[in-house]
């Protein structure tokens, strides 16, 4: 094969060559007398991406799912009732982990292709008279289904009922990427991690921590055993700009040069850039007879990742091998009750127009060859006619 494989899914996502320059560094010592101020650095930018004036962020050396755990273990205490809602195959394993570390899951089923059910924890909250329920859990963007929530609707709920849970998000496939306040909405923990809006590989867990969260920690209700992920040495060792283990340095240094371009570009730019470039692949998908997006309405759809639904006859699998043998194009692939009826479009991070006219184009041609009845340029024509017309 010539030329480069190209990459569509909804994470790891491409890395631009300066953050990859960046990593391509010598081991160094991160015990340094100046590796503090570094440090100290990231972890400030940290919380201008996250909308954080106060509280702090945590970087582990883990996936977004260590940074789960670690926000449940320091907060939490088995026995707990916690109300969860489960519509696609992320919060699906967040309601198993929660389960599996000995919390009570007050479970809101909901349809795939939907998202957190606003008005049901609304209801359910203000039924809760005796504040039973220690948590609130909510999947801001639903990486399977590309569904993206309502989360300062949730806020409004908890606020409405008077209700004190403390508000969990799920933002690994949303944090720099969509709108995310976590100060203003009042979101205590917040979950992410490298390999998504901050163009890095894989390895690195970010948790963002209220003031609330913190004081919950510090009362010492949490009875829920922890080590690795533990607060107490993080906060010791990170107020001195240190780690209380061996951090991923090269990926550090990735981080660094992902924020400031970050930084500069600006978090409302960021996001009116990923609303742009999604509206293109919406767009194509609305021109291919037969398919559609997983997202039930227009209420839902994410503008990280599109799930599209193939045609009645066409094995999703079958596009998505296609796409990938003949094309050297990776798309998403269908989790769960999805396998086999939907392929993904990861519409995140360094990303421009041509890049996702060629992946639109990989696609159609995947669809056809798996039998798909679709006008051959239907889908790319429809999205170059909207990055024409509309700016970034």
């Amino acid at each position: 094969m010539h030329g480069t494989k190209h990459l569509f899914i909804p994470g790891p996502t491409n890395i631009p060559e300066e953050v990859r320059r960046a990593m391509n560094v010598p081991m160094e010592d991160m015990r340094a007398p100046d590796y503090a101020d570094f440090v100290l650095g990231l972890l400030a930018d940290m919380k201008k991406v996250y909308r954080l004036d106060n509280g702090r962020v945590f970087i582990f050396p883990s996936s977004g799912t260590g940074a789960w755990e670690s926000a449940i273990q320091n907060t939490l205490s088995p026995g707990d009732t916690v109300l969860m809602s489960r519509f696609g195959q992320f919060s699906l394993l967040w309601v198993d982990m929660a389960e599996r570390l000995g919390l009570k899951v007050k479970l809101c089923e909901v349809e795939w292709g939907k998202g957190v059910p606003v008005e049901d924890y609304a209801r359910i909250l203000s039924e809760d008279t005796t504040h039973t329920i220690k948590a609130v859990f909510t999947t801001q963007n639903e990486t399977a289904t590309g569904v993206t929530s309502d989360i300062a609707g949730v806020r409004k709920a908890l606020d409405s009922a008077n209700h004190p849970a403390l508000l969990f998000v799920d933002g690994v496939s949303s944090i720099g990427s969509i709108p995310f306040e976590m100060e203003k909405w009042g979101v205590d923990l917040a979950v992410s991690g490298s390999q998504k809006g901050f163009m890095l590989p894989a390895g690195l867990g970010f948790l963002g921590v209220s003031d609330k969260a913190l004081a919950a920690h510090a009362s010492n209700a949490p009875k829920m055993s922890r080590c690795y992920f533990s607060w107490e040495d993080m906060i010791k060792l990170n107020d001195t700009g240190y780690f209380p283990y061996t951090p991923a340095t090269q990926l550090m240094r990735g981080l660094r040069v992902s924020l400031d371009m970050m930084l500069a570009d600006g978090l409302e730019a960021i996001w009116a850039r990923h609303a742009y470039h999604a509206e293109g692949v919406r767009r194509a998908v609305a021109a291919w007879d037969g398919c559609e997006l997983v997202a039930s309405g227009p209420e839902w759809v994410s503008d990280t990742v599109s799930a599209i639904y193939t045609p009645d006859g066409v094995d999703a699998r079958d596009v998505i091998a296609g796409a990938y043998g003949k094309y050297q194009t990776s798309l998403g692939t269908g989790l769960n009750k999805l396998a086999g009826r939907a392929f993904r479009i990861g519409h995140l991070g360094s990303l421009n127009p041509v890049m996702l006219c060629g992946a639109i184009s990989a696609a159609e041609m995947a669809l056809m060859d798996a039998g798909a009845k679709i006008t051959p340029g239907a889908g790319v024509a429809a999205a170059q006619e909207h990055y024409r017309s509309a700016s970034a």
